[in-house]
């Protein structure tokens, strides 16, 4: 009897031990994931279809382009490409899991797998190209300055010296950091905070894409866009994890498809316009084959480092 429970203990020892390094035979199980990692393959276009579910990263707090409603939902330009890719992928635009995000962790939601692609209002730059593909443009953006009507910044050269609002992760952050080291940057996590920042003065402007702020203005009269453009002008993308090739390719199909269709055009119709009114031309922010005159956009690390500046 002593000698039975000593096997039984071995056994049962052994089992767990088995079981804890996921040998025996049980290889070809899956392995459990936690909630925010996925497995390297999460993003195939098959795996998507297992899933059921097309998972996009997006803005909670820029409208037009992406932010929550009152209600709760997912509203905006960026939110009405997604449902489409969703359709045209999974048959309805409802499978799509929208994954709120600020703008510094846009390429993080990709690497760690928790999404398949960024949309995020995600301007290319030639860093963000060796981190992340890039795929067909669908918009396009430029750095601004908003301020005070009262004390306007019209000429970059105003700024030396003094704060200037920006927010983490964003092209207008990266630009005056590098051109402008006189100007003191001041910097937020959430446009919220950043907007709040400026209504209390504590910059003399902010800086960020000028379709944001052309936005911002129209519900914020006692401040303007009176430099409307500082750098050159910029894309905005889809992106996907790095080498998710397969994925990739599919994005480009169906950006070119919907621009076929003059599909940005509809969705700046129905989620931009109301924003701006008719002051702003939509051929100066939507991309669609009608108006199709953008460069191509760096989709390796060589063409980004040619084009660095």
């Amino acid at each position: 009897m002593k000698l039975l429970t000593k096997k039984t203990t071995g056994l049962l020892l052994s089992s767990i031990l088995c079981f804890a390094l996921t040998a025996c035979g049980d290889s070809d199980k899956p392995t459990v994931e936690t909630d925010n990692v996925q497995p390297p393959s999460a993003s195939s276009l098959q795996a998507i279809k297992d899933r059921g579910e097309l998972r996009v990263a997006v803005f909670s707090d820029k409208p037009p382009f992406g932010y929550v409603d009152k209600e709760g939902n997912s509203q905006g330009y960026d939110i009405e490409l997604a449902k489409r890719l969703a359709k045209d992928l999974l048959g309805d635009e409802n499978k799509v899991k929208f994954v709120l995000t600020e703008a510094q962790n846009r390429i993080n939601v990709l690497t760690s797998n928790k999404v398949d692609i960024t949309l995020a209002n995600f301007t290319v730059t030639p860093e963000r190209a060796t981190q992340v593909d890039f795929a067909k443009p669908y918009m396009k953006t430029a750095i601004g300055v908003v301020s005070p009507k009262t004390g306007a910044i019209t000429d970059v050269e105003q700024l030396d010296g003094k704060v200037l609002i920006v927010n983490k992760g964003t092209t207008a952050e990266t630009y005056f950091a590098k051109h402008y080291p006189n100007v003191k940057l001041q910097k937020y996590d959430h446009n919220s905070e950043a907007f709040a920042a400026l209504k209390d003065g504590r910059g003399v402007g902010l800086a960020h894409d000028n379709t944001l702020l052309y936005a911002w203005t129209k519900n914020n009269p006692d401040f303007e866009v009176a430099l409307h453009k500082v750098g050159e002008d910029d894309v905005i993308a889809p992106a996907v994890k790095k080498d998710n090739v397969e994925l990739l390719n599919w994005v480009n199909e169906e950006i070119g498809k919907l621009q076929n269709e003059e599909f940005f055009h509809k969705a700046y119709d129905k989620t931009v316009k109301p924003f701006y009114g008719d002051n702003i031309d939509p051929n100066n922010v939507v991309i669609d084959t009608s108006n199709l005159n953008m460069a191509e956009v760096p989709t390796t690390n060589d063409e980004a480092e040619e084009t660095a500046e």
